[in-house]
């Protein structure tokens, strides 16, 4: 029998979409990732934000392509503190450490 070895975790999107958020697959990871490493710690916090909303686009797109495919709808689905989850669960990147977020010029 196989062992899992990530966690999921169901989260429930604004608009009221249920998705289970895992760890990406590389294929996606590496999307993913490309999408982070445009952040930039000069730019606005609008800027970077609209980075975060692409990333968790990623993150679901395969549950929610509806969703992760279409901007409006997207920024309709997500908050901030769905948006970091997703973000940690999915990339493995932990959003609420203060040292990464003044980093990224977040906050």
């Amino acid at each position: 029998m196989a062992t899992k070895i990530y966690d999921t975790l169901e989260v429930e999107l604004q608009e009221g979409t249920v998705v289970t958020v895992k760890p990406l697959n590389i294929r996606l990871l590496r999307k993913f990732m490309d999408v982070m490493a445009s952040m930039d710690p000069e730019a606005s916090e609008t800027e970077n934000l609209d980075i975060l909303v692409k990333a968790c686009g990623v993150a679901i797109e395969k549950q929610a392509p509806d969703i992760a495919n279409n901007r409006e709808n997207l920024e309709e689905a997500l908050d901030v503190p769905t948006m970091w989850k997703i973000i940690e669960i999915a990339g493995g990147i932990k959003m609420a450490d203060p040292n990464l977020l003044a980093e990224a010029g977040v906050v």
